[in-house]
């Protein structure tokens, strides 16, 4: 019986332990689809999930890793035959099925996705859930109607993956980006990613918002929530968009129903996780692989050693990552 290496969360008297393991490809959960994984990122989910930080498990023991890009090893399913080139995000992996921080990974052929046209296995997690979820984000904001010639559009959480990633493609596409941060020391890097300007949070004054306030941006990618997103809302443009995608600041969400009734304002809820439909999904992989692909994603990210893992994520809890994390699992 094989042996592969996995690094396994376990919940033992309310807390998680989490460490290396050894398994074999018949303890995994069921699946169509068996994947040689190649490489594997870290989330703040799985940060949250890995330190118990959060209540992210939904078993008592998982393969962590919501994320994973591989070469299919066997498949009953005939969408994917040996060989493929595949990535997955989201759905249960790394909470309730095991996920990509193991060697191997089985799952339903439907969490899958063919590596598209102009992408690596290394960038598919290069990206992972944050690049899939900026990208998302861009998509299901153009299909409400945002232009590059509507006006600019507001990032926050500006240097966390999903906004640097939604900064980088966004410039990309032409878009006049504003990135709102609270690190000042970030603001050479944010105008490397793309970003025109550079708007700080200790500029505004949260407590004075107004139910309507000057009419400024044609889109806003909201990764925080709470006041913040409260202030983007009344400060769009007629039809602007905003998508909303996290809550790093607050799940609250204190506003008037103005902005939308007065200026047409659209509040989009961009959930990654599940929501996507099948050809919606292939699709915005698709435009990451080309259009939306940032010119800069190697320096956007770092490369971590499989045996490193353990180390990266107290960083992540901490707030001090400003780039994505790749993991090698190809040891």
């Amino acid at each position: 019986m094989q042996k592969f290496k996995a690094f396994r969360l376990e919940e033992i008297d309310r807390k998680i332990r989490a460490g290396f393991v050894e398994m074999a490809l018949e303890e995994l959960d069921p699946g169509e689809v068996v994947v040689r994984v190649a490489y594997s990122d870290v989330n703040y989910k799985d940060a949250l999930a890995a330190t118990g930080k959060g209540r992210i498990l939904r078993r008592q023991a998982c393969i962590g890793g919501i994320d994973f890009s591989g070469t299919v090893v066997s498949s009953g399913d005939s969408r994917f035959v040996k060989g493929d080139a595949v990535l997955a995000v989201g759905f249960d992996l790394g909470v309730a099925h095991h996920g990509g921080y193991a060697q191997y990974a089985r799952v339903p052929a439907e969490w899958l996705v063919k590596l598209p046209h102009g992408m690596s296995l290394w960038e598919a997690m290069a990206f992972g859930t944050a690049g899939f979820t900026a990208g998302l984000g861009i998509v299901r904001m153009e299909q409400n109607g945002l232009r590059p010639d509507n006006g600019p559009v507001i990032v926050d959480g500006a240097t966390g993956g999903v906004g640097s990633i939604a900064i980088a493609s966004l410039a990309k596409l032409g878009y006049e980006v504003v990135a709102l941060t609270g690190k000042a020391n970030e603001a050479d890097w944010l105008k490397k990613l793309g970003a025109k300007e550079i708007k700080l949070r200790s500029e505004i004054d949260f407590s004075k918002v107004k139910p309507l306030d000057r009419a400024t941006w044609a889109g806003a990618v909201d990764n925080l929530g709470g006041e913040v997103l409260a202030w983007m809302a009344s400060t769009m443009k007629v039809n602007g968009v905003i998508a909303s995608i996290g809550l790093a600041a607050s799940p609250n969400l204190n506003t008037t129903v103005m902005p939308f009734i007065l200026r047409g304002v659209s509040l989009l809820g961009v959930n990654s996780t599940e929501a996507p439909s099948p050809e919606l999904r292939r699709e915005v992989w698709r435009r990451l692989g080309s259009d939306m692909k940032p010119p800069l994603l190697k320096e956007m990210c770092r490369t971590i050693a499989f045996a490193e893992l353990p180390k990266v994520f107290g960083d992540f809890i901490d707030a001090k990552v400003s780039r994505r994390v790749v993991v090698d699992l190809s040891e």
